[in-house]
């Protein structure tokens, strides 16, 4: 029903108003009673579906990627349909607007998005007043939440660590993981803290704030993700594999949004911003198996980009990555992309 009516409604009106839209329409089938309903057609509740990863065990091995629940607005009601698994943000120290309007574009022949939102969000306090409405880790109903990290688009590089460390910092008691993210190309210069020197200072200051709230508070330890672009050539990702090692962060997602445009048909492919979906199947799939292969797997790795099927995800899965995420797959295939991945999945 999703494919055939309610995505060809949705897809003729402006995609960031549809984003909004499409919250508001969840939200109150939740508050009608409709959770159960979701719950019962898209959960696929099976043991052997449970993965323990970085530590923490995680109901199902599909989450939903950073960008589509930003503000921690949604996370309990997206829970319901089916994934194991949500990540929050970007979020920032300081909320800000993002880039100007209009800045989320479909490619519908391409099945793929072009945005340049630019970390558009509430800021870290507000995300950590809708967290707070979470359940707690060892009670029935609690989601397993990822807080994905970021800089204020006026902060210089030069001092980037001191915003992801307030909202590490923010974030620490309300999230179950937390994600670096230097990859997005919308917030510019972003992408020069994935050079080797700059990255090591930042994921070490964090691993080494993660110890002092351990000594101080006897808290537990928080994994520490990094998420990558897929325009890294090899010898950057042979420096990411050397940076995990060298600052004990406990993974990495591969991949986020491509700069790249090659193989588009769509009219608007040339937008400016990053490019999600089916383009970026392959090229993620490769980085997932280059970094399995060369660390002789030596570290867990969350596998997004283009996964549109379940096959797309076994395919990363067998590639070496430990869960995978869907963005793009989710708003052109709709949640039941989410029981198939879990039914396939059990059915190897």
């Amino acid at each position: 029903m999703y494919k055939s009516i309610i995505r060809p409604i949705l897809f003729q009106s402006d995609p960031e108003k549809v984003h909004h839209f499409t919250f508001k329409m969840i939200r109150f089938f939740h508050k009608i009673g409709f959770g159960g309903a979701f719950r019962n057609t898209y959960k696929v509740n099976d043991k052997r579906l449970e993965r323990e990863v970085f530590g923490l065990k995680f109901p199902n091995p599909v989450g939903l990627a950073a960008g589509f629940d930003k503000d921690a607005k949604l996370y309990k009601e997206l829970s319901n349909l089916g994934f194991g698994f949500i990540e929050i943000g970007t979020v920032t120290p300081k909320p800000q607007e993002g880039n100007s309007k209009k800045r989320l574009f479909r490619l519908k022949k391409d099945s793929a998005i072009i945005n340049r939102m630019g970390f558009n969000n509430g800021g870290v306090k507000e995300a950590v007043e809708k967290l707070k409405k979470n359940y707690p880790v060892a009670e029935r109903g609690h989601v397993l939440i990822g807080g994905n990290i970021g800089k204020n688009k006026v902060t210089p590089n030069e001092n980037a660590v001191d915003d992801y460390v307030t909202c590490f910092e923010a974030l620490f008691d309300y999230v179950d993981y937390f994600v670096v993210n230097v990859s997005s190309p919308n917030t510019p210069n972003l992408r020069a803290l994935q050079d080797k020197e700059p990255l090591t200072k930042l994921l070490k200051t964090l691993v080494l704030k993660r110890e002092e709230f351990f000594k101080l508070r006897g808290v537990e330890v928080k994994p520490i993700l990094l998420k990558i672009a897929p325009d890294l050539t090899d010898g950057q990702l042979l420096d990411i594999i050397d940076i995990v090692s060298e600052t004990k962060i406990d993974g990495i997602i591969a991949t986020n949004t491509t700069i790249s445009r090659e193989g588009l048909v769509s009219e608007n492919k040339t937008e400016m911003g990053g490019l999600s979906g089916k383009p970026l199947t392959n090229r993620s799939t490769e980085v997932i198996r280059f970094l399995s292969e060369k660390s002789k797997k030596g570290f867990p790795i969350i596998g997004v980009g283009g996964i549109h099927s379940p096959e797309d995800a076994l395919e990363k899965l067998e590639a070496g990555a430990s869960l995978v995420q869907l963005y793009t797959g989710f708003i052109y295939e709709g949640p039941q992309l989410i029981k198939d991945i879990n039914k396939a999945i059990l059915d190897q």
